[in-house]
């Protein structure tokens, strides 16, 4: 990535996330219960975060012949949505950090952190419902319909990495971790925003089964950083606990790599790891394992296949814009797929 591609990413993105997170204002009441509900609801949206979602999905909008304030309410949605899961996977992993600070629930216990949640989720419906407003009532319906099947691709992926982790699983490979991610990632986080950025742009006319090659690609390419990042990153840049997915057992490509390079006792190492329960592990458990990932090249291994990754995108994000006139927003699209490797939180 060139020295001044990143600066100018990160410029688009903070854009748009502040077009968003003004937008998102007018969802979220100003009303009681405050400070058992509304206030809690407000506290992740009001961290900031990457806003890659409502990015992609006004970005490309704009990209395929829209207007930006056609796209805000469903960017809206799509940012509601990721914090209400935000929310909910920060219980069901145990997590302390989120954005830099105390997660939901633990500063404010786990049956208010769950109502807040709901709550995020919800209001994301109200956006979606002022599509109508803009776009009309046939588009409104067909953005419904992607946000839906959106919502079900990802909890079902996050109940196949719970169900990993729950059961044991460790006879994996890499087609394994991408399949999940696929649905847990790559859907809500690239894959629906630039569909639906497309549907609203081109007023339902782009394919948009060509923009779920790019998605996936591109989506890949944010998790395995974000993995890599979650293990080697600086805690305090990165915004989360550092090696966060190893208390937590989950089945990163790293994770999935030294399964299959160790062998004898670093295999039996990591088995003994992997049945635990994420109080049992400690500091000690988790720094063992980062170094039989070093020893095995698990991280090497994870930085090439996301270059590779990379690569990929590239191709199909050439096909699936391939007919799209250069703009600023196109040229912001294929610069973020450099980004997705080289950011550092």
């Amino acid at each position: 990535m060139s020295a001044a591609t990143a600066p100018s990413v990160e410029r688009e993105l903070a854009h748009y996330g502040a077009l968003t997170r003004e937008a998102m204002r007018a969802y979220l009441p100003d009303e009681e219960p405050r400070r058992h509900l509304w206030e809690l609801a407000a506290e992740y949206p009001g961290r900031g975060g990457k806003a890659i979602r409502p990015a992609l999905c006004l970005a490309t909008a704009v990209a395929f012949g829209g207007e930006l304030d056609e796209a805000l309410p469903s960017a809206v949605a799509i940012e509601l949505l990721h914090n209400a899961f935000l929310v909910h996977d920060d219980i069901e992993d145990a997590s302390l950090l989120r954005r830099g600070r105390p997660t939901l629930h633990a500063a404010h216990g786990v049956p208010l952190a769950i109502n807040a949640g709901d709550a995020l989720a919800v209001l994301s419906g109200a956006a979606l419902r002022d599509n109508r407003k803009l776009v009309g009532v046939r588009l409104a319906s067909r953005i419904g319909e992607e946000f839906d099947l959106m919502a079900r691709r990802t909890i079902e992926g996050q109940a196949r990495e719970l169900g990993w982790r729950r059961d044991g699983a460790s006879d994996l490979g890499p087609d394994d971790y991408l399949d999940l991610i696929m649905h847990k990632t790559c859907w809500y986080t690239t894959i629906h925003p630039l569909r639906v950025g497309a549907l609203i742009g081109s007023f339902d006319r782009a394919d948009l089964d060509a923009l779920v090659r790019f998605g996936f690609y591109l989506g890949a390419a944010f998790q395995i950083q974000d993995d890599l990042l979650n293990l080697v990153g600086d805690e305090e840049v990165y915004g989360k606990e550092s090696c966060g997915d190893l208390y937590e057992g989950k089945r990163t490509l790293m994770v999935i790599h030294l399964l299959h390079e160790a062998g004898g006792e670093d295999r039996r190492a990591v088995e003994r790891f992997l049945a635990l329960e994420r109080s049992q592990r400690t500091a000690d458990d988790v720094a063992a394992l980062l170094e039989l990932m070093r020893r095995h090249g698990s991280l090497e291994f994870a930085r090439a296949f996301g270059q590779g990754i990379a690569e990929a995108a590239h191709d199909a994000f050439d096909a699936a814009f391939a007919d799209v006139p250069d703009s600023e927003e196109r040229r912001f699209l294929r610069e973020l797929i450099a980004w997705m490797l080289e950011r550092d939180a």
